[in-house]
């Protein structure tokens, strides 16, 4: 996807959501929960299906990625989409949980 997407972000107790509004009525997400150590466990990525393959999963894990470096906690990515980046970026490896 060439264009930046909106990403916001929300934390409620330890769940927490990366979105961003595609059109009326379509997100894409990320979720996690927060563990007790601070790192966060990365458990789902959804894009609309009308929406795929433009890059946009990637900017939601870029978003938590640069969330992580500037606040000092890890990630631990259990959502398969989100181990293969990391596997896809070795410059992450310092983020890994």
């Amino acid at each position: 996807m060439d264009t930046q997407l909106d990403i916001h972000h929300s934390l409620s107790g330890d769940r927490g959501r990366y979105w961003a509004d595609l059109a009326p009525g379509e997100q894409a997400e990320m979720t996690y929960r927060r563990r007790p150590d601070g790192s966060i466990v990365i458990d789902h990525t959804g894009v609309p299906r009308a929406f795929e393959g433009r890059g946009i999963a990637l900017q939601l894990v870029k978003r938590a990625i640069e969330d992580a470096r500037k606040g000092g906690f890890r990630i631990v990515p259990q959502c398969p989409y989100v181990a293969v980046q990391f596997r896809r970026h070795p410059d992450w490896a310092d983020l890994l949980a």
